[in-house]
């Protein structure tokens, strides 16, 4: 065997060493939380609000609360990431302060989450006057999104061959109308896929909302958007290190944990089958 093929065979064999042990991590992770956490998981677990000091009852109001503050985080990432992306791709020009601003929000994405959850409280909390709300905690995952959300759909953007353009605009197509016509209906699937991830790892953070609504006991539904909340990141940080009898709530807490990865595992879903389904209509 040439010492080429040997160095490729022994790269792919690392390669594949690497997947299998990144595999077998979350397989153990899993594991780990559903043999200790299923039995927990019930209707009145889904159902029911926190009783006696969160040592019986449900999660329903935590359930609620990050439904909700992944949604307003979603109404104000989305719209101006993509709207961000389609900008710095289509329209800015290729100059040293486009590509600085592109180096900007690649090192946001970097920026730790408790670093957003104390700019949340004194943007959001203090000088717009939201309170610790719900509507403080979306818009303070909204920012932190932003990064995400703005580099997947320009990447999915640049995917979109040149030619696309050029043809519509040859064919007296404004240039709205070409990128409306002939790049976001390509596009759309991987913009829409990374938005996706990036809300779902959203709705699992702790730091941002424990500044910005998250309460530690409100068995009550929210009843607007400058409310407190339950989460359930939150909820699980409370019971699994705040509680004054964690052994107690063990269960709960693996419960809490197991709900939340099943949260989180839906919207990963529902990003792949939404892509699958643009990509079979623009197929077709």
């Amino acid at each position: 065997m040439k010492i080429k093929q040997l160095k490729e065979v022994l790269g792919f064999l690392a390669l594949r060493l690497c997947m299998v042990l990144v595999m077998a991590i979350l397989v153990v992770v899993f594991w780990d939380i559903v043999t200790k956490g299923g039995g927990a998981v019930s209707w009145e677990l889904l159902t029911q609000p926190p009783k006696d000091g969160m040592t019986k009852g449900g999660i329903f109001p935590a359930i609620v609360g990050t439904l909700l503050v992944t949604l307003m985080t979603a109404l104000l990432a989305v719209p101006l990431g993509m709207g961000c992306a389609m900008y710095l791709n289509e329209y800015a020009l290729d100059c040293k302060f486009t590509r600085f601003i592109r180096m900007s929000i690649r090192n946001l994405s970097g920026v730790p989450s408790i670093v957003y959850g104390l700019f949340g409280v004194a943007l959001f909390v203090e000088a717009c006057n939201f309170g610790t709300s719900i509507l403080s905690a979306g818009c303070t995952l909204g920012l932190m999104t932003l990064p995400l959300t703005i580099t997947a759909s320009e990447e999915a953007l640049k995917a979109v061959p040149r030619s696309y353009r050029e043809g519509a605009l040859a064919l007296g197509a404004t240039k709205w109308q070409s990128i409306r016509t002939n790049v976001l209906p390509y596009a759309v699937s991987g913009m829409l896929t990374g938005t996706i991830l990036g809300l779902s790892r959203a709705a699992g953070e702790t730091a941002p909302i424990l500044f910005t609504g998250a309460a530690f006991f409100l068995p009550d539904l929210p009843g607007s958007l400058l409310s407190q909340f339950m989460a359930l990141p939150y909820h699980l940080y409370i019971l699994s290190t705040q509680h004054h009898d964690t052994a107690l709530v063990r269960p709960l807490a693996y419960g809490t944990a197991l709900v939340l990865l099943i949260l989180i595992f839906i919207m990963n879903l529902f990003a792949i089958i939404l892509r699958s389904r643009l990509r079979q209509m623009k197929k077709e």
